[in-house]
């Protein structure tokens, strides 16, 4: 019982933020252009700030031990299925695929998964780990994806997007934010208190302001007729590969190919087990793609997650 009020105490914040966020999308308090607002706000000042506090304060030197392989394998797997079979299965287009990917392969780590590893691990180092895997290694990968999905399938000649993947690190604020933040952790600097803290209220708003957008989308979505059949497929295909492949992917190689301790074994399954984040929503939502992949994939995943998670600690734990 303990643990099953700890799980849903670190599920509530995720889904009064995103009520709150219907909420105010029904009486239309924040104006038509809120979703929008909201959402550059957080992929160009918020996020970028979240991350440059986080990576700049931490060393990414952690991602030769053996769980973080495991986990980094877990979600190889479910990102590589996620953007096969929206490109493939579902006929979407490069940039699309990604999303999918993405929403099949990225946790929801920092506002889920650090209060579930506290409750069930006792501490949060590794999902700390899992963080930085995913700001320096996965964003950047599915960023690019999306830039060059939706600048180069529009016609435009190939030497264009070249010159654009080259200077992406520099135009987009998440993969900047993420590089300034190594370099000031590799050099060791001590940054002074009134540029830190500036960043670490901007940064505390990332989440929140996300699923209030994330709220606002779903009223929106609510209002625009049903899904059709392959939508909710779709929908389906993404939320099973989230949810069950990639921890059964991270229980495979963290068991018998690695055959890590039974510690380090449920938090790779925990972590991999984390529902979809609402960063999937803010990419589709900045890159000018469908957003109701992500929505949906964020919503159901974090329900079915539930159980998934439940299952994880009762399996696994001690």
């Amino acid at each position: 019982m303990a643990g099953m009020h700890a799980l849903l105490s670190a599920f509530a914040p995720i889904w009064v933020l995103t009520g709150i966020g219907y909420a105010v999308g029904c009486g239309g308090l924040l104006g038509e252009q809120a979703e929008a607002v909201l959402g550059r706000f957080v992929f160009h000042v918020a996020m970028p700030a979240a991350l440059f506090t986080m990576v700049s304060g931490a060393s990414p030197d952690v991602f030769g031990h053996p769980s973080m392989l495991a986990f980094a394998a877990s979600t190889a797997v479910a990102a590589g299925s996620g953007f096969v079979l929206v490109r493939r299965v579902f006929g979407r287009g490069r940039a699309d695929a990604a999303i999918g990917a993405m929403s099949s392969g990225h946790v929801n780590s920092a506002n889920l998964g650090i209060p579930v590893a506290v409750q069930v691990l006792g501490d949060a180092s590794f999902v700390a780990q899992v963080i930085l895997f995913q700001v320096l290694v996965l964003s950047p990968v599915i960023l690019t994806l999306l830039d060059s999905g939706t600048r180069g399938e529009d016609g435009r000649r190939p030497g264009g997007g070249f010159r654009r993947m080259l200077t992406m690190p520099v135009r987009n604020p998440i993969i900047l934010a993420s590089l300034l933040g190594v370099v000031v952790s590799a050099t060791g600097l001590r940054l002074p208190a009134a540029l830190t803290h500036p960043c670490d209220v901007l940064g505390a708003a990332a989440v929140p302001t996300a699923l209030i957008t994330l709220g606002l989308s779903l009223h929106r979505g609510s209002g625009g007729g049903g899904r059709t059949r392959g939508d909710r497929a779709e929908t389906a295909v993404v939320v099973a590969v989230k949810t069950l492949g990639q921890p059964l992917a991270a229980l495979l190689v963290a068991g018998p190919l690695l055959h890590l301790p039974a510690h380090q074994l449920l938090a790779v399954v925990l972590c991999a087990a984390l529902p979809t984040a609402q960063n999937s929503f803010i990419y589709a939502r900045e890159y000018g793609l469908d957003t109701g992949l992500a929505r949906n994939a964020i919503v159901a995943s974090t329900l079915v997650s539930m159980v998934t998670l439940s299952v994880a600690t009762w399996a696994l734990g001690p």
